[in-house]
């Protein structure tokens, strides 16, 4: 509910997977205390639901999967979207979807890793510098066959490490700068001008 140009977070989230063209319907797990709010703050939009999460963020998929099922049966994809990544182009959300569509069980959006990554013990000495060439930064959504992010939540527990237990490959395409995540006062003052251009 964190403002970004006079507008939730949820909000330009919720425009973003809508604005994709891609997107059948949106299910918002919201905490229990935010669930009018949250519904206010997405009103204007026809094809989102808000449910009440659960504990984490797994508990959290697995209601919002529940509820999207209920609504859409026939659904064979699901993206999984994160809030504090308002302003991941709708054309990133086209591209993970279609990359399901197009036979990959599991589909994540990535950007290269540009920072120099140490290694260190546990007083902080560097051991070593890590080599970047296969290290790549996580963004959302991540897409999925629903089949296989039901096993992911059911079956291993969690979405964090769910292709180490479930046998499917992850392919991963091209994330977004604009895809950052929203979590602190400086990538929100950041965040502001990524929105006004």
């Amino acid at each position: 509910m964190v403002s970004l140009h006079g507008l939730p977070l949820v909000t330009h989230a919720v425009r973003s997977l809508l604005s994709a063209g891609c997107v059948r319907h949106v299910v918002v797990a919201a905490p229990p205390d935010y669930i009018a709010p949250v519904s206010g703050a997405l009103a204007s939009f026809d094809a989102v639901s808000v449910v009440a999460g659960g504990e984490d963020r797994t508990a959290s998929v697995r209601l919002a999967l529940s509820a999207a099922l209920t609504l859409i049966p026939d659904a064979k994809i699901v993206l999984v979207h994160d809030v504090d990544r308002a302003l991941t182009p709708p054309a990133q959300i086209r591209s993970v979807a279609d990359a399901v569509g197009a036979g990959n069980p599991a589909v994540v959006p990535v950007l290269p890793v540009t920072d120099t990554v140490k290694r260190v013990n546990a007083t902080g000495v560097v051991l070593s510098t890590a080599d970047r060439t296969g290290l790549r930064a996580l963004q959302s959504p991540q897409g999925f066959e629903v089949e296989v992010l039901r096993r992911a939540c059911v079956e291993t527990g969690g979405l964090a490490d769910f292709t180490a237990k479930v046998d499917v490959p992850v392919l991963t395409v091209p994330g977004d700068v604009a895809g950052m995540k929203i979590t602190t006062p400086f990538d929100l003052t950041v965040a502001e001008a990524v929105a006004a251009r």
